[in-house]
């Protein structure tokens, strides 16, 4: 894949620009580790302009501006207008705590095409102590319905951790509730001020199966769109459970294949998504902190087609541990993120999978190359 230009089908299909890492919250899962006030070395309006221009002449795809908190920015309107100007599919990802009437107006005549607001808690206080802000929770539900009074499309987004485990499914009754879109669930990656909050916060092993099975079978009844994200093992849970179905002899539907739910595959960083810092550097993803490419120096399509980095990434080939004998790797890959914040390798096996591949322990591989385990390294 790497060293020729790629089709137009391998662009990237999501990029995720952290516009500033200045916010008005502190959660305890940041990986943006955010202050309060705006960075001075946030990007200026001329450079993100700049950027908006070489993303819409390379790949029209969807944009999601988040940060610390997109808002924050006073220019953020006018990156918004100018890439849904220039057909890209402009997204919002926002804590939602300063979305009033007059700000979902603005946000609408911005051409801004879906809103994901964070909820991290069914209640109150779940959500408002995970945030670090009381009165947290009520703005961002009142956010929620300003945007619905405009016809805005709404996405909840939600953190899965050990202290809102348990209330996942009144989480997603109070979606349903509000009627949102669309329901995007999160597995905590270890990272930034995550990282310290890792080894106990963390869903790890059979409790991941167990959610991750639960969100297949409403994924299957709820009536929103829902999708995981960091959780790369729930394409592997997806294909074992709809082969199990139709072992059983039933009717089992078809998966999305287009728009904001497609089914794609796992861990996408740096084959499917990337990720812009709010310095300007590209990363696979928002977890990953790790660079491609600077787009103060260098071109999107440049870094995209050309880096190093993205080039391993996309090699299946390349994963070590468990992930490389196994059956699933293609649709699954491991979280990425999670091997590199656990090991210090991205390219290790996932930490938090307990699926055991067919071809492994003990098997012999290609070139007769025993598989060993990765130990894992305690952060």
């Amino acid at each position: 894949m790497h060293g020729h230009g790629q089709t137009g089908t391998d662009r990237p299909r999501l990029v995720f620009w952290e516009l500033t890492t200045g916010c008005n919250l502190r959660c305890i899962h940041c990986r943006a580790n955010a202050t309060e006030l705006m960075s001075p070395s946030d990007l200026n309006y001329e450079q993100c302009a700049r950027i908006v221009d070489e993303i819409a002449e390379y790949a029209p795809l969807i944009l999601v501006l988040s940060g610390g908190e997109p808002l924050w920015r006073r220019d953020v309107f006018d990156i918004a207008q100018r890439a849904a100007s220039k057909n890209i599919r402009v997204a919002l990802a926002t804590n939602g705590t300063l979305v009033d009437e007059a700000m979902a107006h603005r946000i609408q005549d911005a051409g801004i095409q879906r809103v994901a607001i964070s909820l991290d808690g069914a209640d109150r206080q779940t959500h408002d102590s995970f945030r670090g802000h009381a009165g947290a929770f009520d703005a961002a539900v009142y956010g929620i319905k300003c945007l619905q009074e405009l016809g805005i499309s709404t996405q909840i987004n939600t953190t899965a951790s050990q202290h809102n485990a348990h209330q996942l499914p009144g989480i997603l009754r109070l979606a349903q509730s509000l009627r949102v879109d669309a329901f995007h669930l999160f597995l905590l990656v270890p990272v930034g001020c995550g990282l310290t909050i890792a080894e106990d916060q963390s869903i790890q092993g059979a409790e991941s199966e167990r959610i991750l099975n639960w969100f297949y079978e409403r994924s299957l009844d709820s009536g929103l769109e829902l999708k995981a994200t960091c959780a790369p093992h729930y394409y592997r849970i997806v294909r074992q459970r709809r082969a199990d179905a139709r072992r059983l002899g039933m009717e089992v539907p078809e998966l999305p294949t287009r728009g904001m739910n497609a089914m794609t595959r796992g861990c996408l960083a740096g084959s499917g998504v990337c990720f812009i810092s709010h310095t300007g550097e590209v990363q696979p993803c928002g977890y990953l902190p790790l660079s491609a490419g600077d787009l103060k120096q260098t071109s999107l399509r440049q870094i995209w087609e050309q880096s190093e980095l993205f080039a391993t990434l996309r090699d299946t080939g390349r994963l070590e541990g468990k992930c490389s004998p196994c059956e699933f790797k293609q649709v699954c890959m491991g979280c990425r993120a999670r091997a590199y914040g656990m090991t210090g390798n991205y390219l290790a096996e996932e930490p938090f999978c307990i699926y055991q591949p067919k071809a492994f322990p003990g098997s012999r591989m290609e070139g007769n190359q025993e598989v060993k385990s990765v130990p894992r390294a305690r952060t």
